[in-house]
């Protein structure tokens, strides 16, 4: 009887602390989990499933690397603010898989996203033909957004990132076929460089700008 109370205390105990660790953490681990997210959820669960298992051992085994894994979590997380490229190796980017209603298969391939794993995104978004798709990007998180043709199909003028956090975006480059001069030429047209730039895109053949200063 007693190792049955101590199991439901235990239980109960993790059931509200893990609530609390989360909800420090931000609510931005609720809703999504990148690859970082995912290793403390999953070493949070292993951790707790110990500790109810092994009733003998101490609460402040599991409770000190449970809080341990929390101030880790919003250290890297603090990172990955501040440095694009930290948040970009593990947290990836997201992947043009459909352009102007073309399906980018090589890009699929490399993200080994099959045809199956496409369609089934289109049937959950209550779309029936790809060519209704004028834009879709796969998401870090492994979901797919989608931007759909407007009336008539005419095309709509996708903002595309040119500048996050201070960095170019190359494939952005690529894509409207263009080069790193010309981006600094239209930068020093405003008396700016790249490194002032906190976001920029282009959209209808224009750039549009949000300075670090601005921020």
């Amino acid at each position: 009887m007693g190792e049955i109370l101590a199991v439901v205390f235990r239980t109960i105990f993790f059931y509200f602390f893990i609530i609390l660790l989360y909800r420090i953490m931000g609510k931005r681990e609720i809703g999504q989990l990148g690859i970082i997210d995912l290793i403390v959820s999953i070493l949070m669960a292993e951790l707790v499933a110990i500790s109810i298992e092994n009733i003998d051992k101490s609460l402040w085994q599991t409770i000190i690397p449970l809080t341990l894994l929390g101030i880790l979590e919003i250290v890297l997380a603090f990172i990955s603010i501040k440095s694009r490229t930290f948040r970009t190796f593990f947290g990836g980017k997201p992947s043009l898989i459909i352009c102007n209603g073309k399906v980018n298969y090589k890009e699929m391939v490399r993200q080994r996203y099959s045809m199956d794993d496409l369609l089934l995104s289109m049937r959950q978004k209550s779309i029936h033909d790809i060519g209704q798709i004028e834009y879709a990007f796969l998401e870090p998180n492994g979901k797919l957004s989608i931007f759909e043709y407007k009336p008539f199909r005419l095309h709509s003028s996708y903002p595309m990132p040119l500048i996050l956090d201070g960095e170019i975006n190359k494939k952005t480059l690529n894509f409207i076929k263009k080069d790193h001069l010309w981006l600094e030429e239209e930068l020093a047209k405003k008396n700016l460089g790249v490194k002032d730039v906190f976001y920029a895109f282009y959209k209808k053949k224009k750039i549009y700008i949000i300075k670090k200063s601005e921020v």
